[in-house]
């Protein structure tokens, strides 16, 4: 388990961000977010603003990783998500790090040295989350939050045929409305380093 990976799903208003970027503090490790769409667009060519605009979000046509390349064949949204997937794949060969969202779980797959996390909470918790955060009221944050969980469950389940969200997908999940924001990244940090620890299968 050396260059230890941890990604991290996670519902909108659980408070995933922030955990990524503490766990990554706290471990000593780079941190991917927002960040990954750089690393997409320089070594894909596209530009970080179109990655942004399609983030995370569901593609309209049947992918195949096997298609390879970014050639003039294939859509700008399939384009975008390969780009996505490959910028994964890279930084989790150069160093440790902590990875949120982009169903990095899946394109890491094959990766022996991954703790894959997910993060949720009680609505209520989430509805007061994001109406702090952003100022905005409950209903609208409410709305928010359950368009951007639709979107996101849509997104993984597209590109990995998957359900997001369960546990089987998952070697850890944490409720952030019992457990807070600081217990789970002392949770993970333990439990990855329990991984590390652990005798190899086989």
């Amino acid at each position: 388990m050396d260059n230890l990976i941890i990604t991290i799903g996670r519902q909108y208003g659980s408070g995933g961000h922030e955990i990524g970027e503490k766990l990554a503090a706290y471990l000593g490790i780079k941190f991917y977010d927002q960040e990954l769409l750089t690393v997409a667009a320089k070594h894909s060519g596209l530009s970080r603003d179109l990655l942004e605009i399609n983030d995370e979000k569901p593609m309209s046509l049947l992918f195949s990783l096997s298609t390879g390349g970014y050639g003039a064949d294939m859509s700008i949204n399939h384009k975008l998500f390969l780009a996505q997937f490959e910028a994964i794949q890279l930084v989790a060969r150069e160093s440790p790090c902590v990875i949120v969202g982009r169903c990095a779980d899946y394109a890491l797959r094959d990766f022996n040295n991954c703790v894959n996390v997910f993060v949720y909470a009680d609505l209520p918790h989430r509805i007061r989350r994001i109406s702090n955060l952003y100022q905005k009221p409950a209903r609208i944050a409410e709305e928010t939050i359950i368009r951007t969980d639709r979107r996101r469950a849509s997104y993984y389940s597209y590109y990995t045929g998957k359900k997001w969200g369960a546990m089987e997908n998952y070697d850890i999940a944490l409720n952030t409305s019992r457990v807070g924001i600081e217990n789970s990244v002392k949770l993970i940090a333990n439990f990855a380093e329990m991984q590390k620890q652990r005798e190899p299968i086989g």
